[in-house]
């Protein structure tokens, strides 16, 4: 990175949501320099994640606009603030919009990722530290989100959203990690923990439950079953795992019992990435009693109940929840990356589509066409 732009004023491109679900505009933004325990980054491939979506459209929260969202991304440090000490400018990242500060008691626990400071906050659109933003044009200042904002070519992150890692990585492969992919892989790998020659059903084949199923392959699971609405997401789904499909709309019965019919009994693990309810039900309901274990990694409606017989759980079926796949962004998303490195994990599978930053409206096409599962943005071209 150039010395000449530490502690300054960086002048750059980013794409700018100034209204719900209209088309974001590339401007000249200012980004103003770190301040105590933030960093600048500047990045250099994004891609686009359904939740960028989700509240570009501004359905079912507060809209805050004008916005630059992005959250998925790949860079490198410019310059870091006060406070700063395992970071410095020239380090590889992931940007992640969740954090570990390492100093609560989430953070100091084996068992939970849950940061008390850093958790995702979608309605905050500015930095912890002093509560304003770094992001501006001509002196109106530009929201953040998810402390991201990985839709410009800079942007200032706090350090405990900021995971190092192989600077060998591919950029423009690993940014996928930041999010979704990882949500899928860790809630089989860390959670639902399958065994060697397991049964596991996948709810949801979109990205983050081709994760899912992605992370029973890697686990040795003799069958992955994979339940989607969409019978046409099967062939895809086979690349990643997938050995059988069903589609609960092509039988009379609930799909609980289908896959009970079909697995003697029920699944060892069910992983849940669809945030519908009657889904979740059916995710729990499917596995078997004794040993069953289902996850949830799907967002309900604000207004949904779970219901269930009590008598499942008295039979030993056991329901988990996860959060961002239980994995502590800073210091696991870069064993992560390794995993990849390796050659364990395939990431070029899950990227679909790629388009240089001045088209980033085609990634939303993309995405809203229902057929990307991850579109890279290349923040240079």
């Amino acid at each position: 990175m150039p010395s000449t732009t530490v502690g300054q004023v960086i002048r750059c491109k980013a794409a700018v949501a100034w209204e719900a679900g209209k088309p974001l505009v590339i401007e000249e933004v200012e980004v103003a320099p770190p301040q105590a325990m933030e960093v600048r980054l500047k990045i250099l491939f994004t891609s686009l994640c359904h939740t960028d979506v989700y509240f570009w459209e501004a359905k079912g929260q507060t809209p805050l606009f004008p916005r630059i969202f992005g959250h998925e991304a790949g860079g490198i440090v410019e310059s870091v603030g006060e406070g700063v000490t395992d970071l410095e400018p020239g380090d590889h990242v992931l940007p992640v919009f969740t954090g570990e500060c390492k100093e609560c008691r989430h953070c100091k626990s084996e068992e939970s990722n849950m940061c008390d400071l850093l958790r995702i906050n979608t309605d905050r659109g500015v930095m912890l530290h002093d509560g304003k933003s770094r992001f501006s044009i001509n002196g109106q200042p530009i929201y953040h989100f998810v402390g991201t904002s990985t839709f410009s070519e800079y942007t200032v992150v706090h350090v405990g959203c900021v995971a190092k890692i192989n600077p060998a990585a591919p950029l423009d492969k690993v940014c996928v990690l930041s999010c979704g992919i990882s949500t899928g892989l860790g809630a089989t790998l860390n959670v639902a923990k399958p065994g060697k020659g397991s049964t596991v059903a996948i709810f949801g084949l979109g990205a983050v439950g081709l994760a899912a199923a992605e992370g029973a392959r890697m686990a040795g699971a003799s069958r992955i079953i994979g339940v989607d609405l969409n019978s046409k997401r099967f062939n895809e789904a086979k690349k990643f795992g997938v050995t059988e499909f069903v589609n609960p709309k092509d039988h009379g019965k609930p799909v609980q019992e289908v896959i009970a019919e079909m697995t003697g009994g029920g699944v060892d693990r069910s992983v849940e990435c669809t945030g519908n309810i009657n889904a979740m039900i059916s995710a729990y309901e499917c596995v078997h009693d004794g040993w069953g274990v289902a996850v949830l990694v799907g967002v309900p409606n604000k207004d949904d109940t779970f219901k269930t017989h009590p008598m499942n759980v008295l039979n030993e079926k056991t329901l988990k929840g996860t959060f961002f796949g239980n994995y502590k962004p800073r210091s696991d998303l870069p064993l992560v990356v390794e995993k990849y490195m390796n050659k364990e994990l395939q990431l070029e599978k899950f990227i679909t589509h790629e388009v240089p930053f001045s088209e980033i409206n085609k990634a939303f096409d993309y995405m809203l066409r229902g057929d990307s599962l991850r579109c890279v943005i290349r923040m240079d071209a």
